[in-house]
């Protein structure tokens, strides 16, 4: 079974900047869309960011366009989410979502494995 492992998460100021990775084990995310979703307090989980198997195709949600961007490097098995000009409305638990198909999805519901999450934490 494929894991995937978020790590970059913490605190930071309204302004900032974090770098969020997502690594795999078990199958190389090498063939496969992945995507980044979070989850603030109270509320359900958002779609953030995605990206097709090569790189080449991503898409953003509205909140976070201009502000992140998402990219891979397939041969180290790691999907990265540059994330600029942060704001306290980004405070939510980032994870990482890995499907079995080669192009984007922006629904929760086509992705297979998931991490167990990194918090962010935007201070104003």
């Amino acid at each position: 079974q494929a894991l995937v492992i978020e790590s970059g998460g913490g605190l930071v100021q309204a302004g900032g900047s974090l770098r969020l990775s997502c690594t795999a084990s078990g199958r190389a995310l090498g063939t496969r869309a992945m995507a980044w979703f979070r989850q603030a307090p109270g509320k359900g989980r958002e779609f953030v960011a995605t990206i097709n198997w090569s790189g080449g195709t991503t898409g953003y949600a509205d909140s976070v366009k201009g502000r992140f961007t998402i990219s891979r490097d397939n041969a180290k098995n790691t999907m990265y989410l540059q994330m600029n000009n942060l704001e306290p409305e980004d405070t939510a638990i980032y994870y990482c979502a890995r499907r079995q198909n080669l192009d984007i999805s922006y629904s929760g519901n086509g992705y297979d494995d998931w991490g167990q999450g990194t918090q962010v934490t935007v201070s104003s």
